[in-house]
């Protein structure tokens, strides 16, 4: 499921201070990077979930640049293996977004970029709530099976144009981004893929996923810049 790797990319291990943490990334910049995508892993996924690492390829192809991040550090990686709280902490989760966030307007190669998120369950909450609290630099937000429903405090302040794709016998998972969509103000849209479970392991789903987000960050973030 690797996707292929355009030697003009350059990819580096990076370290972003978030208050007493310090995460660990991978950020990919493709030669003329057009946006950057900053991914939000959940329910106990990180850097290197292969399915995160499959879509980013997909989005380096078209020129995005992006930063797969471990939103929880190796210590609290531990506790949440055993607790599996640490990862519905949405409220943490969201300020270590907002922590990367500021990060990349700063990062000599990312702060001329519009930025865009891709969260994945739990991390789409996180998403939501970086993104009502950086309107003016988040510029759309992509959900994989995620819980948006989680950060339903902040979804009337979100201003970015917001996708969210969903399995279609992820039946639950529907039902909470159906309730999430409604209370959502910005540009919006709900996918389902037929099929699809929760992770998106039916042949071909995953392509789906990848190809709507690539879409989606191209048209809200590209061509907005362009305009």
């Amino acid at each position: 499921m690797a996707a292929p790797v355009d030697r003009s990319e350059d990819e580096r291990p990076v370290r972003i201070r978030a208050g007493a943490a310090m995460l660990e990334g991978d950020l990919r910049l493709p030669r003329g990077a057009r946006g950057v995508v900053l991914f939000a892993h959940g329910s106990g996924s990180g850097r290197h979930s292969p399915r995160n690492r499959y879509v980013a390829g997909l989005l380096n192809e078209a020129r995005l640049a992006t930063l797969l991040l471990d939103l929880l550090t190796p210590a609290e990686e531990a506790i949440d293996l055993r607790t599996a709280h640490l990862r519905f902490d949405i409220r943490l989760l969201g300020e270590r977004l907002i922590a990367a966030t500021d990060w990349l307007t700063e990062y000599p190669e990312t702060r001329q970029l519009r930025i865009g998120y891709f969260g994945a369950s739990t991390g789409a909450a996180a998403a939501l709530v970086a993104a009502a609290e950086r309107p003016g630099v988040v510029g759309a937000v992509v959900s994989r099976g995620g819980r948006p429903d989680l950060a339903r405090p902040a979804l009337a302040r979100v201003r970015a144009p917001t996708l969210l794709i969903v399995g279609g016998q992820d039946q639950l998972v529907i039902e909470l981004n159906r309730q999430a969509l409604a209370e959502l103000r910005s540009e919006k849209q709900l996918v389902i893929i037929p099929g699809a479970t929760h992770l998106f392991e039916e042949p071909g789903a995953l392509e789906q996923v990848a190809r709507l987000a690539r879409e989606w960050f191209e048209r809200y973030l590209v061509q907005a810049q362009a305009a």
